[in-house]
């Protein structure tokens, strides 16, 4: 595993206000504020029974609100080593900046990818130079996880929804190349008016499927623990 290092981790947010918009916002007052309507929304699909709990580890208004990526992010969850493959030679650093991190009461982990508009969907693709050792190494990553979510796909992972792409490849090193416990949350805010977000799930259904259509995946990828949840901004609003 990767070095722990200075900047395996976002700037913290100075004092305890949280961020001023967007999804950044609403999971920061969702974990902090309500973390048991996190769990309500977590529980079925992690199976947790009523006494299981969440320890969540990002972010928190004690850190300062920080988010975590590369060996900090395992760090967190209390993984100090990768069993089978280092992040390291899956990845170069730099890799995904995860929006939430957290252990279950039964040993399981969490990493969660928040969006509250559609337009977060897409991204800027991968921005390592064509020539560089490291675009070698997160290509072969990505197609390795590719084959593995969509074996029939021959679609660059690389391009309009790389974040997307390698929030999965980095699963796939987790739960699949070494047998971590994982599942990773894709959660979409509904109804932040600000951001002119999806007043629905079915709504955000519907531009998930696009991303899954670009990347050859199937409609659903519950199968490989990979799960999406939403919340509704209304419910939050009243905790700030």
């Amino acid at each position: 595993m990767n070095g722990l290092m200075d900047d395996d981790f976002a700037a913290p947010i100075e004092g305890d206000v949280f961020a001023s918009a967007g999804s950044q916002r609403w999971l920061q007052i969702l974990l902090n504020r309500a973390p048991d309507m996190l769990l309500a929304a977590l529980r079925p699909t992690l199976k947790l029974d009523s006494q299981a709990t969440i320890a969540w580890h990002s972010p928190l208004v004690a850190d300062r609100f920080g988010e975590y990526h590369d060996g900090a992010a395992l760090q967190r969850l209390g993984i100090n080593a990768l069993p089978q493959r280092t992040l390291a030679d899956f990845w170069p650093r730099g890799g995904p900046r995860w929006d939430a991190l957290g252990t279950t009461s039964n040993g399981e982990y969490v990493f969660v990818e928040a969006k509250a508009h559609v337009g977060e969907l897409a991204s800027a693709g991968c921005q390592a130079k064509p020539e560089s050792a490291s675009f070698h190494r997160i290509q072969q990553s990505l197609n390795q996880a590719r084959q593995h979510f969509a074996p029939q796909s021959n679609a660059d992972w690389s391009g309009k929804y790389y974040q997307y792409a390698n929030r999965l490849a980095h699963h796939y090193l987790f739960r699949v190349v070494n047998g971590l416990p994982s599942h990773l949350f894709f959660l979409y805010f509904n109804n932040d008016a600000k951001m002119n977000g999806p007043k629905s799930a079915l709504e955000w259904h519907t531009a998930i499927q696009k991303v899954h259509t670009a990347l050859g995946l199937p409609p659903t990828l519950k199968q490989y623990d990979v799960h999406e949840i939403f919340v509704d901004v209304k419910l939050l609003r009243s905790l700030v």
